[in-house]
C-alpha cells in the first residue's frame, strides 16, 4: 500500500500537481512520504498474531470418537446433555459437554440429530378477498360478565369484513354450535345471501366446527374458514370489534343483572355502531 501511494503522488507530480496536494489527497503529509522514501523496505514489520498453542485441545483421535459416539444406535437421537450423563453413569469420560456440542457443531450435526426431522413451512391459509358486500363474514363469541362470579353470557356476533356491519347476533348461556347455525340461518336469510356467495371466517372452537354449523353452512352454500391452528391473530375483524364493545364509555361497569339487561344492552350498542 506505502509503495502503491508513493507511485500515485508521484504520478501526480508528474502530472503538475503540487507536492502537498497530492499527500493531502492520499491522506498523508509530505514529511510521511520523505520517510517512506528513505527506508530500505516499505514491508509491514508489525508483528501478526500467532494462533495459540492449547495443550489440553482435544486431539483427532478424540473427535474421532466423540463423532462416533454420538452417531451410534444408543445416542443417534440424543443430545450432548443426555449423551454426557450416561456415558459418566457408565463409568466412561471423553471429553465435556460443551466440547461435544463443539465438535459436533463443527462438522454440521448439531442441528438435527437422529429421527428429528428439519422443521416443516407453514402454509399461509388462503386469503379472502372481499369486494362488495355479504361476500366474506366473519363471526366470534365473547364473554359478558353475568351477575354470578365465574358464570358468563356468551354473545355470538357475525360482521361483514367489506363494510363492517354487524350482520347478526344473539346472547345465550352456554356455547352451541346449534345457536351459531341458528343465527348464521337467519343472517343469510335477512341479508338475502345465495348460495356460494359467502365466506364465513372464524376459529377453530367447538361451535365453530360442530356438525349441526357445519351442515347448516353447506345446506345454505356458504363456504367456511378457519384460524390455523394455535394462530391467534387470524380472526383479527371480530377480535377488534370485541374490543371496540368492551372499551366503548358506555360499556356497564358492573355486571349484568340477568340475560334480558345484556342483551338489552348490546342491542344499543349494535344500534350505534351500525
Amino acid at each position: 500500500m506505502k509503495q502503491m501511494a508513493i507511485t500515485l503522488i508521484d504520478e501526480a507530480v508528474t502530472a503538475g500537481a503540487r507536492c502537498y496536494k497530492a499527500c493531502e489527497v492520499v491522506g498523508i503529509t509530505c514529511r510521511t512520504l520523505r520517510r517512506w522514501r528513505n527506508v530500505d523496505t516499505l514491508v509491514d514489520r508489525r508483528q501478526q498474531p500467532t494462533a495459540r498453542d492449547y495443550p489440553h485441545a482435544l486431539t483427532p483421535v478424540e473427535k474421532t470418537r466423540i463423532l462416533a459416539v454420538c452417531n451410534s444406535a444408543d445416542y443417534e437421537s440424543l443430545p450432548p446433555s443426555q449423551i454426557v450423563p450416561r456415558l459418566a453413569d457408565q463409568g466412561i469420560y471423553i471429553a465435556s459437554e460443551s466440547s461435544f456440542y463443539r465438535v459436533l457443531k463443527a462438522h454440521g450435526q448439531l442441528n438435527r440429530r437422529g429421527r428429528a426431522q428439519p422443521p416443516r413451512p407453514i402454509a399461509a391459509p388462503k386469503a379472502w378477498l372481499a369486494i362488495a358486500p355479504n361476500q366474506v363474514w366473519t363471526w366470534d363469541i365473547t364473554f359478558l360478565p353475568s351477575a354470578v362470579r365465574g358464570q358468563f353470557y356468551r354473545l355470538y356476533l357475525i360482521l361483514d369484513v367489506y363494510s363492517r356491519l354487524i350482520v347478526g347476533w344473539e346472547i345465550h348461556t352456554e356455547e352451541l354450535a346449534m345457536h351459531a347455525a341458528t343465527l348464521i340461518d337467519k343472517a343469510c336469510l335477512r341479508h338475502g345471501v345465495r348460495r356460494d356467495q359467502l365466506v364465513l371466517h372464524s376459529d377453530n372452537g367447538s361451535p365453530m366446527k360442530g356438525a349441526t354449523m357445519l351442515a347448516t353452512l353447506q345446506k345454505l352454500g356458504v363456504v367456511p374458514s378457519f384460524s390455523r391452528p394455535s394462530v391467534s391473530n387470524d380472526n383479527p375483524y371480530s377480535e377488534a370489534l370485541f374490543k371496540t364493545l368492551k372499551y366503548t364509555p358506555a360499556y356497564p361497569r358492573r355486571r349484568f343483572a340477568d340475560i334480558d339487561q345484556a342483551r338489552a344492552w348490546v342491542h344499543r350498542f349494535v344500534t350505534w355502531y351500525n
